[in-house]
């Protein structure tokens, strides 16, 4: 497909790999010429100098004959314009990137009216991710399939973790439930493992398990079943306000510690039930005079990844239970990683992510279209959710006897509401909903693309 992306700063560069990895033809428009000299050098793309919303701009990159356009710039207003002008020169699809949480009603009620096909909102993206994240603080991450009726948990292996050392035939045993370990990322490298895969200390494990379950799984490893309900953010930025709305009205007590005095006025007159501090957030001796140590969760939401680092390691040094940190370079997660930074967030990343799903969505409209991706171990796996159609192969016949693709894993298999995590006697139905889970390298975009015939 022919795709357009306005912008290319974080979000717009993010969507930009993302969809030339995938390989369609993609133009990104900038008007800023060192950033446009940087993306020429950094990505397998066009990239046009100008304003995105000029006329002879869009008209010079191709719009009249893309498929998508993406405005991803810093203004809502410019990428609202440049979606309205798409539209007008015959883009059959727009996706505008929206900060502004004060536009989302009424850009329900436009949306026709504003020629999108669908918004993008980093912030309360991040926002919500954190949000679950913090329901249950055992885990890395969180992400949802089959209307959140089942999830893949990302958790850390420590030593004393009672997995160590065990096959993963020995799991359901081991935990009294059934559960799925569908991805594991050990020193950097990421495998999809079979039965005879044994765990180690280090490891970052993916499991597939029912929603109903999760508590369960924490109790039986051992791991902290509580959810966070005091909580400390560092850094008072929009994430921050719609996390801050979304865990006071699930009953948590919340403080936001912001440096700028303007802002914390405004915070603190928007959000009557939150505590604004206005302090710097980066001082130990701030910290500790707001009892960070007795936190059940600190949140780090500046605009710098080093300082929210930093924080983010003295939270764990003063014994914090959970720290979640917001990361813009994921190219160095690895790095993070060893440094004790286990749980992070990556707005760019999560915008990525819907994008993707929704250009995958665009390119296959049968009853076998992707219906979501994730990205797991840092991008190099993919999970992906499809319905099954009338027309997959291999209905009815077990699975014993169908040959997958290498590196192919089916995670689970949704059958009217019931998850079923499946062995070589279980089966495809139509209606049923399947997560597959894959390396990033290979692209699927149907369910008839994972088998090997």
């Amino acid at each position: 497909m022919k795709i357009i992306v306005v912008g290319g700063g974080k979000v717009g560069f993010a969507i930009a790999a993302e969809t030339t990895r995938e390989g369609h033809d993609v133009t990104i428009i900038d008007n800023d010429r060192e950033t446009v000299e940087r993306l020429s050098a950094a990505l397998d793309a066009m990239v046009l100098y100008g304003n995105g919303a000029a006329l002879a701009v869009q008209k010079d990159a191709g719009v009249e004959d893309s498929d998508l356009l993406i405005a991803a710039t810093a203004q809502d207003e410019l990428n609202m314009i440049c979606c309205i002008l798409a539209r007008k020169l015959g883009c059959p699809n727009t996706i505008a990137r929206v900060r502004n949480q004060e536009y989302h009603e009424e850009l329900y009620l436009l949306r026709k009216e504003l020629a999108l096909s669908m918004t993008i909102n980093p912030d309360g993206a991040s926002a919500r991710e954190i949000f679950r994240l913090l329901q249950f603080p055992g885990f890395l991450k969180r992400e949802s399939f089959d209307k959140s009726r089942v999830e893949i948990v990302a958790l850390a292996l420590k030593p004393d973790n009672l997995l160590c050392g065990k096959t993963l035939a020995e799991l359901p045993r081991l935990l009294r439930q059934k559960v799925l370990v569908c991805a594991v990322q050990r020193q950097g490298e990421a495998f999809i493992p079979g039965g005879g895969f044994t765990l180690q200390a280090g490891d970052e494990i993916y499991v597939t398990a029912p929603v109903t379950e999760l508590a369960r799984l924490l109790e039986n490893l051992g791991l902290r079943t509580r959810r966070a309900r005091d909580v400390m953010i560092i850094g008072g930025s929009r994430c921050a306000a719609v996390l801050a709305v979304l865990l006071s009205k699930a009953g948590g007590n919340v403080k936001i510690v912001e440096k700028d005095l303007e802002r914390s006025r405004q915070l603190a007159e928007r959000l009557p039930n939150v505590t604004v501090l206005c302090a710097d957030g980066s001082s130990q001796q701030v910290l500790r005079s707001e009892n960070i140590s007795k936190m059940d969760a600190v949140v780090t939401l500046t605009d710098m990844d080093e300082e929210n680092i930093i924080i983010s390691m003295y939270a764990n040094s003063v014994g914090v239970p959970q720290a979640i940190t917001k990361i813009n370079r994921t190219e160095y997660n690895s790095v993070f990683q060893s440094c004790g930074i286990e749980c992070m967030v990556s707005p760019k990343d999560l915008c990525a992510q819907e994008v993707i799903r929704y250009v995958r969505a665009m390119q296959n409209t049968n009853a076998e279209s992707v219906l979501s991706v994730h990205y797991l171990v840092g991008g190099k796996v993919e999970a992906l959710e499809f319905e099954v159609g009338e027309d997959t192969p291999h209905l009815g016949q077990k699975l014993s006897e169908i040959q997958l693709k290498p590196n192919i894993l089916l995670a689970c298999i949704s059958r009217k509401g019931r998850p079923i995590f499946p062995s070589g006697g279980d089966w495809l139905q139509k209606g049923d909903t399947v997560v597959v889970v894959t390396g990033a390298n290979r692209v699927i975009v149907e369910l008839r693309d994972i088998f090997a015939d």
